[in-house]
């Protein structure tokens, strides 16, 4: 059994195509020929506002509003994963230690694409295994699938597959939305830390 959520074409259908974008593009600073920056990952030229969601956490409901004038890193995943789950919440982890003063303005949002598992409390558990300050949250399956619409958000459920189960294959990047709440850069799973963290200097830079 599995279960697959596809992107589907409607008024988000911009982030979906950021999604499938290029690796690496370029920031144009408006119709200026040359680039102001060169980012880690697919950016948008013209960056446009994300739809608000509430989902769960556990101290409860939690927004996405809840985070303006932060840097918020989202990201699709589930607390079973054995690889890139761990190893992005890990180099998100490094981004924000070497932030130094600054760190306060990021924020790690993590949506578990496994809500039959991952419980608020769970959640909690394992992402504070990585930083206290970063967030887990789950919904009901229809929630989660409104919020992943928006971001082309695929996922796979393989029954037992695995000692625990089974897994759960997803999308794998992670979506960099600013203190305004527009989408930024989706980063493929491939992008380093050292290049994150210059594009979040940079970005943090251009406020001054």
């Amino acid at each position: 059994m599995y279960r697959r959520i596809a992107r589907r074409e409607g008024a988000a259908g911009w982030v979906a195509a950021l999604m499938v974008a290029a690796a690496v593009t370029v920031w144009l600073a408006g119709c200026s020929a040359a680039p102001a920056h060169e980012f880690a990952g697919a950016a948008l030229e013209d960056p446009q506002p994300v739809p608000d969601f509430t989902l769960t956490a556990a101290g409860g409901p939690v927004s996405l509003s809840d985070f303006r004038d932060q840097y918020v890193f989202l990201y699709f995943g589930y607390t079973y994963c054995p690889d890139f789950c761990p190893t992005t919440l890990a180099k998100l982890r490094q981004i924000r230690s070497e932030l130094g003063d600054d760190a306060g303005r990021m924020q790690v949002i993590m949506i578990s694409v496994d809500p039959e598992r991952d419980t608020p409390d769970l959640l909690a558990r394992y992402t504070a295994a990585f930083d206290a300050s970063f967030v887990g949250l789950t919904g009901a399956p229809d929630e989660i699938d409104a919020v992943g619409d928006t971001y082309g958000l695929f996922y796979q459920k393989h029954e037992g597959s695995a000692a625990t189960g089974y897994l759960v294959d997803h999308s794998t990047r992670t979506y960099l939305i600013g203190p305004d709440g527009r989408a930024l850069v989706a980063y493929p799973h491939d992008a380093t830390a050292d290049a994150i963290l210059a594009d979040l200097r940079w970005l943090l830079d251009q406020e001054s």
